[in-house]
């Protein structure tokens, strides 16, 4: 490993991937200013969306109708080459909405795959790519019929 300012950049990634868990869960949108670039894309099990903003209405339209969710991220890999990054984490999703007929509860399983860069205000995922490796429960929770 490298020296103590690598850590400190790896600390800070790290907090990007936990902070967007949070924005997430508290509906707190605006959060999400300090995670991502301001020229950021993403692809979150969407088409490829282009800018914060979109991001933004995405997770919404995603997360407001549930009564709960709780993102989880761990196994950060990450690798730093001057002021760009990549890391990648797993992911673990749940999602709750009570009295769905089928249940529940639904799940996902996965990870991020980000590339970053360093802006004066600190590191930011300048792209973000959901890979989804498995699913459990109804998914009806997320798209109500």
């Amino acid at each position: 490993m490298g020296t103590n300012i690598d850590l400190a950049d790896r600390a800070a990634i790290t907090d990007l991937t936990i902070a967007y868990c949070w924005a997430l869960d508290r509906h707190a949108w605006d959060e999400l200013d300090d995670v991502f670039s301001c020229d950021v894309t993403a692809e979150l099990a969407s088409p490829t969306l282009r800018g914060i903003e979109a991001i933004k209405a995405r997770v919404a339209q995603a997360l407001e109708p549930l009564d709960d969710s709780q993102h989880m991220v761990s196994n950060h890999q990450i690798l730093i080459d001057g002021d760009t990054a990549t890391c990648r984490c797993y992911l673990q999703a749940q999602h709750v909405r009570r009295g769905v007929d089928g249940g529940d509860n639904f799940m996902v399983g996965g990870r991020y795959e980000d590339t970053l860069v360093r802006t004066a205000d600190g590191w930011r995922i300048n792209h973000r790519r959901l890979v989804s490796m498995w699913r459990d429960g109804n998914p009806t929770v997320l798209h109500p019929t």
